[in-house]
Order: C-alpha cells, then sequence, then structure tokens
C-alpha cells in the first residue's frame, strides 16, 4: 500500500488555491492508488514551534547519552522525520509570502533537517541526503506572474524548495506552479494548465 504525505502551508483555510491544487492532486492519486493512505500534515492546525536553542543542542547529543530533556527537546523532531520517513511519496502545497515560503513551513523544514537523520556529513566536508521517498511533489502559488518576468528574481520560494529538496534527497518529480491568481482573467487558463500537469504527472507513476 502506498502513502503519500501531504503537507499543506496556507493560512487560508477556504479559497486558497494551493490548497485546492493539492486537493486536485491528492483526488488523482488516489485513482492511481484506490488503496493507499494519505498523512496530513497542516501546518496551520498543528503550530510547529520555530528552532530553540535547547533543540539543536540536543540533535548533536547521540541519543544513548541524551537526558529526559534532551529528548524532550528533539521529539517533535523525531515525530516529523519519522513521519516523513514512512511516506511513499510527498506533497508540498505552499503559497508565495514576501517572496518566500510561509514561517510555518521554514519551522517544520527547521525542525527535519537534521544530520544523521535527513542528511549526512562525511569526513571531507561532502552531504548525502538520506531521504528515499519514491517521489515528491510541490505546488507553488503565487498572486503575480514571475515565470518570464523581471519578477522571476525575486521569487526565493522555489529555488529554496528544490534545494532542500534535493539536500534531504527527496526524488523531486515535479513543480506545480499555480502564478497569477490575483488576476481572474489568467488564473483560469493557469489552473487548467497545472491540472493537466498533475494528471500526466500522475499517469506516469
Amino acid at each position: 500500500m502506498k502513502t503519500l504525505l501531504r503537507i499543506d502551508a496556507s493560512l487560508r483555510k477556504e479559497g486558497s488555491h494551493s490548497r485546492a491544487l493539492a486537493d486536485f492532486f491528492e483526488i488523482n492519486w488516489k485513482k492511481k492508488y484506490p488503496g493507499g493512505e494519505v498523512l496530513y500534515r497542516d501546518l496551520t492546525n498543528t503550530q510547529i514551534p520555530h528552532l530553540q536553542n535547547e533543540t539543536v543542542q540536543a540533535f548533536h547529543i547521540p541519543k544513548s547519552e541524551q537526558t529526559g530533556n534532551n529528548k524532550l527537546a528533539v521529539a517533535l523532531s523525531d515525530a516529523l522525520i519519522e513521519e516523513l520517513q514512512s511516506a511513499d511519496h510527498v506533497l508540498i502545497s505552499s503559497p508565495l509570502y514576501n517572496l518566500n515560503v510561509p514561517s510555518t513551513l521554514k519551522s517544520y523544514l527547521d525542525h527535519i533537517v537534521r544530520s544523521g537523520y535527513t542528511f549526512s556529513v562525511s569526513e571531507d566536508g561532502s552531504y548525502k541526503g538520506l531521504l528515499d521517498s519514491e517521489a515528491a511533489y510541490i505546488i507553488t502559488t503565487k498572486g503575480e506572474t514571475y515565470k518570464g518576468t523581471s519578477m522571476e528574481a525575486l521569487d526565493f520560494q522555489e529555488p529554496y524548495l528544490k534545494s532542500i529538496f534535493g539536500f534531504m534527497g527527496l526524488k523531486l518529480k515535479a513543480i506545480f506552479s499555480l502564478e497569477a491568481t490575483a488576476h481572474p482573467n489568467l488564473l483560469e487558463n493557469n489552473l487548467r494548465v497545472q491540472k493537466d500537469s498533475i494528471r500526466k504527472e500522475l499517469m506516469m507513476l
């Protein structure tokens, strides 16, 4: 049985384009895997705190040497990483906030990008991702048109997500980027294009 981990970052519950496109992805994923299981990580429902010094310190203490307080400090990180490791497929949906990802998503990523768990460092200082999902996908939404315009240089969201996925070893299959959500005259066609891309991508699984 296949498992999809769906992570939503939009602050909006209603009227969220990223959530709506993630819904469409999930519906089509379930058609591909009728017996599959979807795990939900809604970053608006689950408050992921910013990293604290106690947690970062505990990251570098071997489990066999951790105190009760150390274990408590890394408990959330452990749970999030275990959840991620259990998934065959990963989907992150994220709107663009102030040229980057929402702070809730950044906090989530700060808890899972962890040496010895999602990446390793060799003696020569090189990095290696340790996650091995079969397929990972990103859905992004933007109010304006960025690609192919002067605004593209201001998009720090997609380059960051691509980099952090690769850093952890996730096999990024596709980014579905819905742009111009603030412009109804452009949105309809852009949405159709992205939905077609999702259908085609999932057919290849």
